[in-house]
């Protein structure tokens, strides 16, 4: 090989590693929780107002005192998509619960979720899965959970809607292989994981590392602001390293939502909030 090929070649290699890098630039669409819009708007005005700001979609709590048709037709008319739909009782009415009336309210309620996910043409349910507590050790968590989620499945699967377990402080899953397990038990494309970048800040485990592990298995993540010196804080002011997290999304092939849940606000508020999702995932 002469200088002037080995020149090339070297050209080539540079232009295919740029390549590279520009391919494994995730693709995000910002979404806030649908509660973050201040209470008192009518769904139409509330989108129109996630709208205007930049947001492309929301996700709603289930059940709520929301009005389901409303809210479905101010979706359509502003183009900002429902995405997802939170199961809202599961801290309460858990499917780990020792009791099983308990556990079968929770049941209900997630089959409920599951329905409206299918209503408005969201394709997630975010499920807290269990709590550990002194009443539930973590192996009655595992077992109790898994079954109760497994009676949802043909639900899920009949509205094509994917049953999403989120990292939470239950004092369940606190590592990116439990939750890899607790996901693969179920051998379904229909449970997946919502992975929540802030959360597990404070066990020890570095966002990006989550997200390389988890791989395909996660389909969803928000975020707030951690900081294990000032805890809870705004987005961008806390322990996530940011460029890491956009760098291991990138490697996976993440091409999804990203939603914050923080407190809101009026226009002020979440203006503020969509500048600061906006500079962390360097959109």
């Amino acid at each position: 090989m002469n200088r002037r090929e080995f020149s090339l070649t070297l050209g080539s290699m540079a232009l295919g590693s740029f390549a590279l890098a520009q391919e494994k630039k995730p693709n995000l669409r910002l979404a806030v929780k649908y509660g973050m819009i201040r209470p008192g708007n009518t769904p139409l005005e509330k989108l129109q107002l996630a709208k205007k700001l930049g947001f492309e979609g929301v996700e709603v709590n289930s059940p709520s005192p929301l009005n389901r048709l409303e809210a479905k037709k101010a979706a359509e008319a502003t183009g900002v998509k429902i995405h997802g739909v939170i199961d809202s009782v599961h801290w309460q009415d858990t499917l780990s619960h020792p009791e099983a009336a308990v556990r079968e309210k929770g049941l209900k309620a997630l089959l409920g979720a599951i329905d409206d996910a299918k209503f408005f043409g969201s394709d997630t349910v975010l499920l807290v899965p269990g709590v550990v507590n002194d009443q539930v050790t973590y192996e009655q968590c595992y077992e109790r959970s898994v079954a109760e989620v497994k009676k949802a499945l043909p639900a899920a699967e009949k509205a094509g809607v994917k049953i999403c377990i989120e990292t939470v402080w239950n004092n369940f899953i606190t590592k990116p292989e439990q939750l890899i397990s607790y996901i693969d038990e179920f051998k379904s494309p229909y449970v997946a994981a919502y992975f929540d970048c802030s959360n597990m800040i404070k066990y020890g485990v570095s966002s990006a590392e989550w997200i390389r592990r988890l791989g395909k298995r996660m389909v969803k993540f928000d975020f707030k602001g951690y900081s294990k010196a000032k805890s809870w804080c705004p987005i961008g002011e806390g322990d996530e390293d940011w460029p890491e997290v956009l760098k291991a999304l990138g490697e996976i092939g993440y091409d999804g939502w990203a939603t914050s849940e923080v407190a809101g606000g009026g226009e002020k508020e979440l203006a503020d909030i969509a500048a600061r999702m906006k500079r962390v995932l360097a959109l």
